[in-house]
């Protein structure tokens, strides 16, 4: 098998490093646990079309590096970005010419969710015949950006961010088995914090961690701690307070939602700004504002909810660092809207009669009746049709018999103000 990896003492930490066998590679273990469908085109040297779909830097290059070391395939890397229709045609004319000679060709396309129709439309014949095995590369859903004729020839994979124990073993990996970190006397002194600044992306933190050694200078006699201060230098700024699973992280988000709460979109903004160069996942603050739209606008301003699910969703599709701004005009919108917590406070107050144990049972007038035994049993009797009526209502008891309770209290702001008046007029009687 020919080397394909790059280990010229100028290549960046994360390229120097590279693994040679996929036993040295990190993360991912929902694919490549040993007896995993995955795992077994290695263990075969048999590999399909594939799209690897993930945030950065958790392995999607590397593993096309690997396909073609263990398939001994001819490798040919392009970037979306830069490649054209005339560039890939070349590719796969070499391809073909490869393939008359029964040798195997990989193209990896990194960020493939940028090639447009007419590029995708030029590669589905290679594909197909096997001429090439397409590996592809996108930190975006496959499904919205590559089309359906070129991606039910591939098989779609799902990486998901490192997680700590990831993100540990790499740094031990560099520092043991790099060309120039082992021969540097390095201590790391506080692990969760480089957890938290990688954001899950092994690039980052290796880039980071060759500054530091650079900024702390050819010193490898002494030990090199690796602590807050020597990475605030290195990264030029400072690292803010904050840990995802501990304290600070709850302190920050109880800030966030209280600032929302109290319609203050500044510094709604400023705790958002925070959680985002902490690292947290922007999907978590996502989750936490379509609570919040339901939990204290509600009604006040029910276009709130449908902006904040716009908002997950945006999340979810566009990723860092883009989706920052999708969560910035969903933040100050629902900072700025009206606000109430009528309907949170009505579900929970009827869960709690529920929990008391008051009477549950249906009365037979609001009983669907599908069968003649039913309507004979008296289901359904009785019952008033509001459309039958003005204005589409009638007084009507809609609950258990000899039990009536008011749980929801529109309050005085936004669209609830409306809500209340109607409410009030509909049920005069009752209210």
């Amino acid at each position: 098998m020919n080397n394909l990896y790059n280990s010229n003492s100028m290549s960046p930490l994360a390229d120097r490093i590279r693994p040679q066998n996929i036993d040295d590679f990190f993360g991912q273990v929902h694919l490549l646990s040993k007896d995993s469908p995955f795992r077994k085109f290695f263990d075969n040297a048999q590999f399909p079309s594939m799209i690897f779909w993930g945030p950065p830097g958790v392995g999607k290059t590397t593993l096309a590096y690997l396909i073609s070391k263990y398939g001994n395939f001819d490798f040919v890397r392009i970037s979306a970005v830069e490649s054209g229709v005339k560039e890939l045609r070349n590719i796969i004319s070499k391809a073909e010419n490869n393939f008359s000679k029964n040798k195997k060709t990989i193209l990896f396309i990194d960020e493939i969710h940028r090639f447009n129709k007419s590029q995708q439309d030029a590669l589905l014949h290679a594909v197909e015949k096997g001429i090439i095995t397409l590996i592809g590369a996108t930190t975006e859903n496959p499904s919205f950006e590559v089309n359906s004729a070129l991606l039910s020839r591939c098989r779609v994979y799902k990486l998901e961010e490192l997680n700590k124990n990831d993100i540990k073993n790499i740094i031990t990996f560099a520092i043991q088995n790099d060309e120039i970190l082992k021969n540097y006397n390095i201590e790391i002194s506080d692990d969760d914090l480089l957890y938290e600044i990688s954001g899950g992306d092994a690039r980052t933190i290796l880039n980071i961690l060759e500054t530091a050694i650079q900024v702390y200078g050819d010193k490898k006699q002494e030990k090199i701690v690796i602590n807050q201060e020597l990475i605030e230098k290195a990264l030029i700024k400072k690292i803010p307070k904050y840990d995802k699973q501990g304290e600070s992280h709850y302190d920050t988000i109880s800030a966030f939602i209280k600032s929302l709460r109290g319609s203050d979109p500044d510094a709604a903004i400023f705790w958002l700004a925070k959680m985002l160069e902490s690292g947290e996942d922007p999907k978590f603050i996502a989750r936490r504002m379509v609570i919040f739209a339901s939990e204290d606008i509600g009604n006040a301003d029910p276009n709130a909810l449908n902006l904040a699910v716009s908002v997950f969703n945006a999340v979810k599709i566009i990723g860092l660092p883009e989706c920052r701004i999708n969560l910035a005009q969903g933040v100050t919108y629902l900072a700025s809207a009206p606000k109430s917590n009528a309907s949170y406070l009505a579900i929970d107050s009827a869960i709690s009669d529920i929990r008391k144990g008051v009477d549950t049972i249906v009365p037979l007038h609001l009983r669907n009746a599908p069968t003649n035994l039913m309507k004979q049993e008296g289901y359904g009797k009785d019952y008033k049709y509001p459309h039958n009526y003005p204005s589409h209502f009638v007084e009507e008891n809609y609950f258990p018999k000899n039990f009536s309770k008011q749980y929801y209290f529109p309050q005085d702001e936004g669209v609830e103000i409306k809500i209340k008046a109607r409410l009030a007029k509909l049920w005069s009687a009752k209210k």
